[in-house]
């Protein structure tokens, strides 16, 4: 069998606080292999983005604190690389595209411009930006790249900035795609173009994918397998079939009631209860 191409072991995080320190994470471990979604899911708070985060130490160092663990890039531990081999991976290995593309897009600089940054630093090799950039906003389903790419991103409706974020984390030609609720400040129906274009473009470019999510009703058409966080501990872990069939922890169920079924009224939400979890 295959190493993975993704390996985190035993991670456990804290933040430093004036009066004490805070687990944010707690003992995780999982893999990510060549061409395979994984799904972390969890409600806010629960550690995920903290988890991606770190998977190139991107947790400002204090507050954060290391206390143990390894992310094993292709057996590389992340926790041990020097500055200027982190800086290579961040982008050019490991892309992140995030929840609020208005917020992650620089609003004076156009798509082109921001595109073309990631580009030239990652890939210094390619001499026509301008053809660059069109393809992969093109590749992403923005109609007339070349016009658009000129464009600030107050110009763009929310799902185009979301599609230009994820033009932009692919254009570095990254093995991992980090994508951290990609789809939570979008309506309904982008969200299922944006779930359905990440599908695609992961068959296509036979990348990795870590799906970070609160909302189990948008994995099982995208991800292989599934890490359910709760208060930073990964409580359950297996195929996303198998668990949303047969979901072992109270808390993964609870998570899965709280999915809309057609056909069926639910008149009150399934209660998490913290304490009993806990």
């Amino acid at each position: 069998m295959n190493a993975p191409l993704l390996e985190v072991r035993n991670l456990s995080i804290q933040f430093a606080t004036e009066e004490n320190t805070v687990d944010a994470v707690k003992n995780a471990s999982f893999t990510l292999a060549a061409g395979e979604t994984l799904a972390v899911v969890g409600e806010s708070g629960s550690g995920k983005s903290v988890t991606a985060l770190a998977l190139t130490r991107l947790l400002p160092e204090p507050p954060a604190l290391y206390q143990s663990g390894e992310i094993l890039l292709e057996g590389r531990d992340v926790l041990k690389m020097p500055p200027g081999e982190l800086r290579a991976i961040r982008g050019k290995r490991i892309a992140y595209i995030f929840q609020e593309p208005s917020t992650s897009l620089n609003p004076v600089f156009t798509i082109r411009y921001q595109i073309a940054e990631a580009i030239r630093l990652h890939r210094p090799e390619v001499t026509d930006l301008d053809a660059e950039v069109a393809k992969w906003l093109g590749l992403v389903g923005i109609v007339d790249p070349q016009k658009r790419m000129w464009d600030y991103p107050h110009q763009l409706s929310g799902g185009m900035q979301q599609r230009a974020m994820i033009a932009m984390a692919l254009s570095c030609q990254p093995d991992i795609l980090v994508a951290d609720e990609p789809t939570t400040a979008l309506d309904v129906t982008i969200q299922a173009q944006i779930i359905d274009l990440l599908r695609e473009l992961k068959a296509q470019l036979k990348m990795s994918i870590l799906l970070i999510t609160h909302n189990f009703g948008i994995i099982g058409g995208i991800a292989d397998r599934v890490a359910v966080m709760f208060r930073g501990e990964i409580v359950e872990y297996g195929p996303v079939a198998q668990v949303l069939k047969a979901p072992q922890h109270p808390y993964t169920r609870a998570l899965i009631e709280c999915i809309p079924k057609l056909g069926q009224r639910q008149h009150r939400l399934t209660t998490i209860d913290h304490e009993k979890l806990g």
